[in-house]
């Protein structure tokens, strides 16, 4: 079987669609069981190489790779790893590292000297058995030593901020370990490269000696000239196709230099990226317009050249994978048991120490890279080099489940480092309404009503605004990513309402991969007494309480309600239709909280049926206790028809400000993942509509419920 066209362009793009196809559909699975895009594309890159494709079709694999092809790919890979070692050094940021502190000193040298010991003590005993003798004994020790201690700096962040750990104690500390070790490894991978291809001890000093001049210079010299260049790309139109080339050249002058002196050219581009300033725009501007190009087209050719490299065969007896698996368990004793008994000396939780434990033992496309390095220097066998990445692989693999497990989301969101500020005691327990906004049009009316709902701004009250940033594909800058930022355009009108209220509101962002149960979490750390949601037209479903909200309102142990905010500027008039029902109960407790605190004037609108159903028996003395006599405005209506949504509407139409109602199937809502129903009285009542829902009911397993539930059933909120 012949290559594609017996022609080294068309056969390259071939890989190129094959490679990207592959690591794009493995990353659909991978997505689905909560693992980073690195897992799918390194297995890809197994997949195309001679442990599946190369075994199952070997002359598929070979018509695909031929042997001729590996030098292109290979140059082509090592370009892309240029380009992401570049990128990495633009997400290192020097800010991390301040202001952390003895702790981190400790947890990261830790984590970078247990598993370099472990590392090396296993090469006593892996040396005689997978290395070749004309490796030095020395070299195999030291590498075996790096290998064992890198952690995955770009894998790390992009976890952190799926899980929202960024701005939590353990993702703060976790990030800033993360980055001295990623700074300390790469420093000793480039000593052991030295030492391994310098010929004797005076050219290894010399290679030393060249690599502190490299670093000064970039330092006094380099710095300092793309500071200015930053500024100007500050202040003018941003950055110029000139500006790019200029920055490419110094980057790929920079790698030569290193390849020169003898410490691998990755560790110039990592050190070019690193120098850049990150403030003025400089480094962000670059990163958005190389970054698709070095993560999407040269990458996977790193991973599908790796997997070609990759020998699963070559564990061909009960030895082999012994060896494996201990590899596998040092590298998680080492990383994980030093990180995690290093933090709990300095005073964190076992369960945070942990979680940093586990997040330190990723390794992924970090361990590949010094995997490659070493293997094509000759330090490790091509047997030894599949054990390792198949210990690159569970490591990596293992940190979304173990994390989930040990630290799970109700724990973040009571460890938040932005912690809630303390509000003095009063007599009264402060009310908290959590408005949460997916879209800024729906933010004005929001705060309206929570002004109505709360009171006065000296009143005991608390108003949260919950912005979710949807995450994005993009690799890098998710530790400069600022969630107040990023959600400004959609929280925009409702802090402006706010100031204009004089009321104070406090922001709450970050990216989410599960909007509906981190909705729950944060209102539960928050201690929030309602849940208020904006309501937009869904596009393709005809349930309007479908979706996100159907989530939340099933699973909030607190009162939910959803806005539909027609211009809502005043609650002045408020109608509230009811029969009876739990959840219209609850609209009538939030109607006697806009009567106390908003003066507003109510009506109660109480529907019967000419059957009898719903017959207002006990309706009256109901309303009685909850709106006493001199209470405020209140106007008590009972009306008969056969369709209470209709009634509802009707009465509507007559110049009201807002209709508060319980959800309901008499009223034709109900919140379900799916209907068929049109929802009428949302989709036609002339005015903003407030639907609400009573509080989930607590597990059977308890007797009552939690207090700050509890005060959401209390006559001043809720009715039960």
């Amino acid at each position: 079987m012949h290559a594609p066209g017996h022609n080294a362009l068309t056969l390259l793009i071939v890989q190129f669609l094959v490679i990207i196809g592959v690591s794009r559909l493995i990353g659909r699975g991978a997505r689905w069981l909560d693992q980073p895009l690195v897992i799918a594309e390194v297995v890809a890159g197994i997949v195309l190489g001679p442990s599946l494709l190369g075994w199952l079709a070997p002359g598929a694999m070979e018509w695909l790779f031929p042997a001729s092809s590996m030098s292109v790919l290979k140059m082509l890979s090592q370009v892309g790893l240029i380009l992401f070692m570049f990128l990495i050094g633009l997400e290192l940021d020097p800010k991390l590292l301040k202001g952390r502190g003895h702790a981190s000193v400790v947890i990261s040298h830790t984590s970078i000297l247990v598993p370099f010991g472990l590392g090396a003590g296993a090469a006593l005993w892996l040396y005689p058995r997978l290395s070749e003798p004309s490796v030095p004994f020395s070299s195999f020790v030291l590498f075996m030593g790096v290998a064992m201690s890198i952690t995955a700096f770009p894998v790390l962040a992009r976890i952190l901020t799926e899980r929202r750990l960024l701005s939590s104690r353990v993702g703060a500390m976790t990030i800033t370990c993360a980055a001295v070790d990623d700074v300390t490894a790469w420093c000793l991978l480039a000593f052991v490269v030295s030492i391994v291809r310098a010929s004797d001890l005076m050219h290894a000093g010399l290679t030393t000696l060249l690599a502190m001049l490299y670093i000064a210079f970039m330092l006094v010299v380099v710095r300092p000239f793309l500071a200015r260049l930053g500024a100007r790309v500050a202040n003018k139109e941003g950055l110029n196709q000139n500006g790019v080339a200029l920055t490419l050249m110094m980057l790929l002058a920079s790698a030569w230099a290193t390849e020169l002196i003898g410490i691998h050219a990755l560790f110039g581009a990592f050190m070019m990226g690193a120098v850049i300033p990150k403030e003025g725009g400089l480094a962000q501007a670059l990163a958005e317009k190389l970054e698709d190009v070095a993560v999407v087209l040269l990458l996977p050719l790193f991973f599908a050249f790796s997997g070609l490299r990759t020998q699963i065969g070559l564990l061909s007896t009960s030895d082999h994978w012994v060896m494996c698996g201990l590899i596998i368990l040092l590298a998680c004793v080492g990383k994980f048991g030093g990180s995690a008994v290093a933090a709990r000396l300095t005073g964190m939780r076992w369960r945070e120490a942990g979680a940093l434990g586990i997040l330190m033992n990723t390794r992924g496309l970090m361990e590949l890279i010094v995997l490659n390095i070493g293997l094509d220097l000759g330090v490790i066998s091509p047997t030894l080099f599949t054990m390792m990445v198949v210990m690159a692989l569970v490591t990596t693999f293992m940190t979304t489940p173990l994390l989930r497990w040990i630290y799970p989301p109700e724990e973040m969101a009571k460890d938040q480092v932005s912690a809630t500020p303390v509000v003095e005691p009063v007599e009264e327990p402060p009310y908290t309404v959590m408005m949460c906004v997916s879209h800024g049009q729906s933010g004005a009316g929001m705060v309206t009503l929570g002004r109505a709902l709360t009171g006065a701004p000296q009143e005991p009250s608390q108003l949260y605004a919950l912005h979710l940033i949807r995450p994005t594909e993009r690799a890098s800058f998710h530790l400069r990513h600022d969630p107040e930022k990023a959600s400004g355009d959609s929280l925009a009108p409702l802090i402006g309402r706010a100031s204009g209220l004089g009321l104070q509101v406090r922001p709450l962002s970050f990216v989410s991969t599960e909007p509906g149960p981190d909705i729950c979490r944060t209102a539960e750390a928050k201690q929030a007494d309602l849940i208020l949601l904006g309501w937009h037209k869904p596009l393709f479903s005809r349930t309007l309480l479908g979706g996100t909200v159907h989530e939340v309102m099933q699973a909030a142990s607190t009162g939910v309600a959803v806005l539909v905010d027609r211009g809502l500027e005043n609650v002045r008039r408020v109608l509230v239709p009811f029969i009876g029902s739990t959840h219209d109960r609850a609209a009538l407790g939030l109607a006697r909280r806009l009567l106390q605190h908003a003066s507003a004037e109510i009506t109660l609108l109480h529907v019967t049926q000419s059957d009898g159903t719903h017959g207002h028996r006990g309706a009256r003395p109901l309303v009685d206790e909850l709106f006493p006599e001199g209470s405020g405005s209140v106007n008590f209506k009972v009306v008969s028809h056969e369709s209470p949504e209709e009634a509802a509407l009707e009465e509507a139409r007559r110049g009201y400000d807002l209709v508060v109602v319980g959800v309901g199937s008499e009223w034709g809502l109900e919140d379900s993942l799916f209907g068929l129903h049109r929802q009428r009285l949302i989709g036609d009542a002339p005015t903003s509509l407030l639907v609400v829902r009573h509080p989930a009911p607590a597990p059977a397993a308890e007797a009552t419920p939690e207090p700050e539930a509890a005060r959401a059933l209390t006559a001043g909120n809720a009715v039960s």
